[in-house]
């Protein structure tokens, strides 16, 4: 008689669903972009105190003309700007991105700003930002900064899914102990 061994069930919290909300890091401090800036710790909180999550504008690639959805949380924690927003499903540009996002096609983001404070390093050839005004937040196709990805596509599944795999993992364990 052959045994398996079961591995952990893994669910994609990448995959995007219908519902068209999603999340990742706009900005990560301390991370060169490929202009040579460096967003440092705490550059938003006075832009977020503010201007509530609402204010700031959701586009892609940075142009004005066609909002794509509504940011619903904007945070400043430890790594650096943290997202959630939800496209709108019903323009064109949002159902667009949205299908961009859900093939893979389309996984970063960039910020639109206007620096308040600032400091050269010259040593490293680095501006350094210090305080930063917050205009707006695109999904892009190429990201001054590529860590500023999104890290995950809700869908409205998902939690369900992952309560299940939760579950599966646990009665997984406990077969393997009980052998």
């Amino acid at each position: 008689m052959q045994t398996k061994t079961l591995a952990p069930i893994e669910i994609d919290i990448k995959a995007v669903g219908d519902d068209g909300a999603f999340s990742g890091y706009a900005s990560v401090f301390n991370e060169v972009d490929l202009g040579s800036d460096s967003v440092q710790p705490g550059a938003f909180r006075k832009s977020l105190e503010v201007k509530s999550a609402a204010r700031v504008k959701m586009l892609r690639d940075h142009n004005q003309s066609e909002p794509i959805g509504i940011w619903t949380e904007i945070i400043e924690d430890a790594k650096g700007l943290k997202v959630s927003g939800k496209l709108i499903l019903e323009t064109v540009k949002g159902r667009e991105t949205h299908a961009l996002m859900k093939a893979g096609a389309l996984d970063s983001m960039s910020i639109g700003y206007r620096a308040k404070q600032h400091r050269i390093d010259r040593e490293k050839g680095v501006r350094l930002l210090d305080e930063i005004e917050l205009h707006e937040i695109s999904v892009v196709t190429f990201p001054m900064l590529p860590s500023a990805t999104v890290s995950s596509v809700k869908h409205y599944e998902q939690d369900t899914l992952r309560d299940i795999a939760a579950s599966l993992n646990a009665a997984v364990a406990t077969m393997k102990d009980s052998k």
